[in-house]
């Protein structure tokens, strides 16, 4: 790509998530949406491979549908109590709505099938900005309506931790496993959203910082597959050890970073009176669990390379900067000693 197109298109992204985030009104909130999905869809396309067009296809259509949901939800609430205020969201039926075009524009069960799919069509430089950057600006909005379904929020939280587990236990692909991984996240922070939008805002620090690590992990060592992890052992053995950990770490396991946001979101699901909803969000991080635990499996314990493409990267030093990777992979190992101090900083 041009590299004078590249910094626009990074500069529309970042205008377009800015606009919304910092929008009080439903119309620039909207705006700022379509400007970051026109910024993106040229990054999926520049590979000119009919499998990034056909993702980049679905991507455009699925973003599309969303924004005319979200502008249409928003007319009516206009209409309704003649207000574009984001705050000002009182009537249950545009409410309602823009839930559910907001679900459907991050991907939340069961409005999810698009995500797998585009997902394995794009390179893990886009697949990364999908996952993390890509879900700030309709989270934000998220944050800032005043659910008047409780009920909703609960079971698009609890279907999307399910599919999230059950949709990446056969998966061989990392894309798709690192899609459904985002799918089970999205959900977590959704069942929270309504009782402590703070604690939804440490999940989405938490998982993005998480998945900024697994994404430059997969980038290093350009693997696209799990039989691809079984060289990483040969070309950075240092990084292939801590791998495991950081895999661990999105499963939610103590004492990473991980078990941080499943810890607090259920202690605040037991406060709420609703223990039989912690009790189902708990057992579907097992799920979860067993597909990050697969994948440490297969990158340090055992599968070895059973192809001469396989056994070629071997030999190839690789020439990216490790200093992000090597900040991210310290913030996901090691933060659980800080919680008391990061929820400090975020509760109002």
């Amino acid at each position: 790509m041009n590299p004078f197109i590249l910094p626009a298109l990074f500069l529309g992204l970042g205008l377009g998530t800015t606009i919304t985030v910092t929008s009080s009104h439903w119309l620039l909130a909207w705006m700022g949406l379509e400007m970051s999905t026109l910024a993106i869809i040229p990054l999926m396309a520049q590979h000119h491979h009919p499998r990034a067009i056909e993702a980049t296809t679905k991507y455009f259509l699925t973003q599309a549908t969303g924004a005319a949901m979200l502008l249409f939800a928003s007319t009516t609430n206009a209409w309704l109590t003649g207000q574009w205020d984001l705050q000002q969201m009182s009537h249950p039926l545009p409410v309602t709505l823009i839930t559910l075009a907001l679900a459907l524009k991050v991907g939340l069960a069961p409005l999810h099938s698009w995500l797998p799919e585009v997902m394995q069509g794009l390179d893990l430089t886009t697949g990364l900005i999908l996952s993390t950057w890509q879900k700030l600006a309709p989270f934000t909005l998220l944050l800032q309506i005043q659910p008047t379904n409780p009920t909703l929020l609960i079971a698009l939280g609890l279907a999307s931790t399910l599919v999230g587990g059950w949709g990446g236990l056969n998966q061989t692909q990392l894309r798709k496993i690192l899609a459904y991984s985002s799918i089970a996240h999205l959900g977590w922070m959704i069942l929270v959203l309504q009782f402590s939008p703070s604690l939804t805002l440490l999940t989405l620090l938490a998982y993005l910082v998480m998945t900024f690590s697994t994404f430059l992990v997969f980038k290093l060592n350009a693997s696209t597959n799990i039989n691809a992890l079984a060289v990483s052992w040969a070309k950075a053995p240092a990084l292939t050890s801590l791998t495991p950990l950081i895999l661990l770490s999105l499963g939610g396991l103590p004492p990473l970073t991980g078990f941080m946001p499943k810890w607090l979101i259920l202690q605040e699901l037991t406060k709420q009176d609703l223990a039989l909803t912690a009790t189902l969000a708990a057992l579907t991080a097992l799920l979860s669990l067993y597909f990050y635990l697969r994948l440490s499996y297969a990158m340090t314990l055992t599968m070895a390379p059973n192809n001469t493409a396989g056994t070629m990267p071997w030999r190839l030093p690789s020439l990216q900067t490790s200093l992000p990777l090597a900040i991210s992979t310290t913030l996901t190992l090691a933060l659980l000693p800080l919680t008391p101090a990061v929820t400090a900083l975020l509760t109002p």
